[in-house]
Order: C-alpha cells, then structure tokens, then sequence
C-alpha cells in the first residue's frame, strides 16, 4: 500500500502564544499539499522515547498524535502548545533520563561520558520508523542547535525560530516576541499606580541573559529607562537619572527595565543553580543573595 508522505512537528523550549497557531498553520498547508501529518509530543524527547517498530502505523500515543484539520481547527484560541513541549538534549541525556526499554547494551553504545549518553542514532531511527520525510521544529537556540545537528546528519527539516528573547542569529522576528512586550508593558503600567503612590523607584527584571531585545522593546513601549547585557552601565550615572526623574515626575516616581544579565562597569555576575539539559544556568538576583564585585547586591534599591 502506498501512503501519503509525511512531515512530523514539534515544539521545544519554553511556550509562547503563537505556538498553535504555527501548529494549525503547518498542518493545514501540508494537508493542502498532500502530506499526512505527525505531530511530536514534549520536544525532542518524543523522537528519543517513543516506542514503535519500523514499518509499524500504531504509533505511540504517549509521543505521536496524528494532525488533520479537524482536531487542530480551534487550537490557535489558546496559548501554549498542544503538542506539549521539554527541554530534552538528546545529546546529553543523563542516565536516569534515558528511555527505560533501551537494552544495556545499547546504552553503552551511546555513552559519551560520565553517566551522559547521546541519543542522536536513536532520533534517526525514530524519524525513518515514523516514516518522516520532513521534519517541522519550533523552538529557540536550544531546540534549534540540535536541529541543526539532524540537518548534518541528513534529515530534511525546517526550523522556526520561537523565543521571548529574539535572540535567534540570522532572523529578524521569532514566534512569542510581540507578546512578551504587550504582557510586560501590561504588568509595569499596572505597578505605575504603586509607584507613584509611595514615590517610589522601581526596577523591573526582565529575561534576557546575553540579549536585551526584550527589555529595550518593553523600555521603548512604556518610556522607561533600560540597561542591558550588551552595554556595560555606569552604575552612578544611572542612578542620577533615576533620582532627576524622580524629581521631575509630578506623581514623584520612576523606574528601571533591567534584562537579566544586564551589568554595570567594574562588576561581575557568575551564573546560579543547576545547568539544565542545554547546559544553561541562571542569572543570579535578590532569591540567590548573590553579589557582584565593585557595587551593591544584584537588584538592591537604594
């Protein structure tokens, strides 16, 4: 029997809005054209557990859903992902998060250090089993870094960039950005109240480890001040800023957009807490008491 081709979607990373309305999106068009379509739940680490046999059209259901455009036609009314999502390097999959039906053997196979295996062979495997003939990933530097990976070893994919940050290289605009400033603009117009009501000066921290577009977005949207990771500051200078707007506010209150690993001169900020599976770590703030050489605790009001 001669089946349609098939092109398998997945998300990974964080959610944003948008996300099913790419989803929807995709499945309608390559219906269109004639493709059946897969849909891959929770990221990557669908195509390194599923269970299924070559040739085989039962899939899992835990990690495959079938896509048509019946069961996606109101899924663009909601935010998040209906696919579900993870943040799974397939990589660097530790032991106690490898698929537990892989034989002993195998695992040995793919162990590329202490207790860290790479589970590339088995998503190669996975992607010709479930009959894929082209691969639809959405998801931010992490999510694409490793379909990049799948792209050197062959596989036909295409990569749609989806961060709050906006910090894919080589694009202009990623899936999440638009809304993230509406939502932070939102959130700092309803604490303008607060502010002015206690003449206070407030910081706002925003995501945004080595890339301040959504910070400087949300500054220019709400007339703020901002200081991002790109751009060293002079901590004083900015603190007399703050002080003249203060001043000159007729409500006597001002603030701050801060990007998280946002800086000032003669200062340094070392990553906090346990690295996730792309190996990342977090900035630190008030919650970790952490603090930077040549001034004041990380976030301190003064």
């Amino acid at each position: 029997m001669v089946r349609n081709r098939r092109i398998g979607i997945l998300t990974g990373g964080g959610d944003v809005p948008g996300l099913n309305s790419v989803i929807k999106s995709v499945t309608y068009r390559s219906t269109e054209l004639g493709y059946d379509v897969l849909g891959i739940r929770r990221g990557w680490e669908g195509l390194t557990h599923v269970r299924l046999v070559a040739g085989d059209d039962r899939f899992d259901s835990d990690y495959v859903r079938p896509l048509d455009r019946i069961n996606t036609r109101t899924i663009d009314r909601t935010g998040g992902t209906v696919l579900h999502t993870s943040r799974t390097n397939p990589t660097r999959m530790p032991g106690n998060r490898l698929p537990v039906w892989l034989p002993e053997d195998r695992r040995s196979a793919l162990q590329v250090g202490e207790d860290m295996y790479d589970l590339t062979p088995i998503v190669l495997e996975h992607i010709a089993a479930l009959g894929l003939d082209h691969l639809v990933t959405i998801g931010g530097d992490d999510t694409l870094s490793y379909s990049h990976v799948l792209t050197e070893a062959g596989v036909s994919l295409m990569a749609i960039p989806k961060t709050m940050d906006n910090d894919v290289q080589g694009t202009e605009y990623c899936i999440g950005f638009s809304s993230a400033i509406t939502r932070a603009k939102e959130l700092i117009d309803r604490q303008r109240t607060t502010l002015g009501s206690h003449e206070r000066i407030g910081v706002f921290r925003i995501f945004g480890r080595d890339a301040g577009f959504s910070a400087l977005f949300t500054a220019y949207a709400s007339s703020g001040r901002c200081v991002i990771p790109e751009a060293p500051y002079d901590l004083e200078a900015l603190a007399e800023l703050l002080a003249m707007d203060h001043r000159m506010n007729p409500s006597h209150y001002a603030f701050v957009i801060t990007a998280e690993g946002a800086i000032w001169h003669g200062a340094r900020m070392s990553d906090v807490g346990d690295a996730d599976a792309f190996g990342h770590r977090h900035k630190p703030g008030l919650e970790n008491g952490a603090r930077s050489a040549g001034g004041p605790r990380a976030g301190q009001r003064h």
